[in-house]
């Protein structure tokens, strides 16, 4: 049975790194992705993309929501492309002036600045791609044909009050934050430092007996991934199954960030936030390659146990169909390498959690991967130490028993952590509920991993947990 721990920090994400690694971003402010809503000085209203994109852009909303959202793009620390709800790009019309957002393809649409108030940063004026600034003439009528030279006043047409209403920090954030200069030798300090040699002898240990390593699409392009990517991420890669097989542990190799990301999460590197993964064909066939690349590279590694097609894509924009047949696809490009690896076939987040059945029941060594958290849900807001311990032996315990059959896939539960919504419970309490999830999910054909070895929050590190005794192995 496998008794794992996940490697967050070989992606990016946030809470699986330094958090001194975004200090020194030029303008982290505005890094790709953060949601930023535009208020009127004069009309004192929220711009807004008219039908939440495919035309006109107004300054007539009284209270600001997603068609008010404006999510950047970033060219470089000062330009930006701005996208809106229903991902069109912010651009002008043919006359040149009027401000619209008309366009899917964001190399057509315009490059804007956004310019702060020296000693009121929020205060802003936009610049267009025809040099002059925008300003909201009406409610009705926004166009980029202001000077820009006023006093900042209340009465200035050109003034915006911003407010950032989301940030994301993932790896496409740092790698293009830094830009192509700076982005290389970033990573590589943080590679060098974050998860190293020692970590696997402490893993090996500790009692458990392998590793997921959560890699991105790109690192099968190295030494020379696309933009914003850099080179370097395989040799580590290498580094991490020389290592497992050192200390005699397996290795579970997931796809945790797919192109175009597959749920929308930083942890999958979105750009912004957005679903883009198999809407094309092209970002499914291009997973496809990354995932037999790395089956043929780690095929005659002793440690290479499993490869994970891809890790949590979202119910609300992978259609069943797209992800069935790019699981029948990958499963095909593993076993053109590896007869005997495991193949692991992540649930949908929001999806029904016997849907994978149909796929999986042509395969062999199949694993369907659940996650489960007393996190993310309303449900777990007012709950107490007695209900989540309950709610794990009870509703969990059912919820796993329902897919795990003697003649269907096996079942890992691939991401679960000691921390709820509890607050101030005692190191005693921590204790009981870290024990009730190891004999819950103990109970998985396959076996569990626990998420991450590494993080800044101590509960969701499991080297400080088990270090000062909160789990015991």
């Amino acid at each position: 049975m496998i008794k794992a721990v996940n490697l967050g920090g070989w992606l990016l994400a946030e809470g699986w790194m330094k958090p001194s690694l975004f200090d020194s971003i030029p303008n982290k402010d505005f890094l790709d992705g953060t949601e930023l809503q535009f208020k009127s000085k004069t009309t004192r209203k929220f711009l807004a993309a008219e039908l939440g994109g495919g035309t006109n852009i107004v300054a007539n909303r009284s209270s600001a929501s997603t068609w008010e959202t404006f999510r950047l793009w970033r060219i470089n620390e000062t330009s930006f492309h701005l996208r809106v709800f229903n991902k069109q790009f912010l651009g002008l019309d043919s006359t040149g002036i009027n401000l619209v957002a008309t366009t899917n393809d964001y190399q057509t649409s315009g490059i804007f600045e956004i310019i702060r108030k020296s000693d009121d940063p929020n205060r802003v004026r936009i610049k267009a791609p025809n040099g002059s600034f925008l300003q909201a003439k009406t409610e009705d009528l926004v166009t980029a044909d202001s000077k820009g030279d006023g006093q900042w006043g209340d009465n200035d047409p050109s003034v915006f009050e911003m407010t950032i209403v989301r940030r994301l920090q993932g790896e496409y954030q740092v790698t293009n934050g830094y830009g192509p200069l700076q982005a290389p030798q970033i990573m590589k300090d943080h590679w060098d430092t974050f998860i190293v040699e020692n970590d696997f002898n402490f893993i090996a240990t500790s009692g458990l007996n392998a590793v997921r390593i959560p890699v991105g699409w790109w690192t099968a392009s190295d030494p020379t991934p696309p933009e914003p990517y850099v080179g370097g991420s395989l040799q580590y890669l290498d580094k991490a199954f020389l290592w497992a097989e050192k200390y005699n542990l397996k290795v579970i190799l997931d796809l945790h960030a797919a192109p175009g990301s597959q749920n929308g999460f930083e942890h999958s590197s979105t750009r912004d936030g957005s679903i883009e993964w198999g809407q094309t064909e092209e970002t499914i066939q291009e997973t496809v390659r990354a995932i037999e690349f790395f089956a043929a590279r780690y095929t005659d590694n002793p440690s290479l146990y499993a490869v994970e097609l891809i890790n949590e894509p979202h119910a609300s924009g992978v259609s069943l169909d797209v992800l069935t047949k790019y699981y029948e696809d990958g499963y095909k490009a593993v076993r053109r390498h590896s007869p005997n690896a495991f193949v692991v076939l992540s649930n949908r987040l929001g999806g029904d959690s016997k849907e994978l059945f149909p796929v999986a029941s042509g395969m062999t060594n199949v694993v369907i991967d659940v996650h489960y958290y007393n996190l993310f849900s309303d449900i777990f807001d007012t709950m107490n130490v007695e209900q989540n311990i309950e709610f794990l032996k009870t509703t969990r315990s059912d919820e796993l028993q329902a897919i795990t059959t003697s003649d269907g896939p096996l079942t890992f539960v691939g991401e679960w952590v000691t921390e709820w919504q509890v607050r101030g419970a005692t190191k005693e309490e921590y204790q009981r509920f870290s024990k009730a999830q190891l004999e819950v999910f103990g109970r998985a054909s396959f076996g569990w991993a626990y998420w991450s070895l590494k993080n800044v929050n101590g509960n969701w590190s499991m080297e400080w947990m088990i270090k000062n005794g909160y789990i015991t192995l």
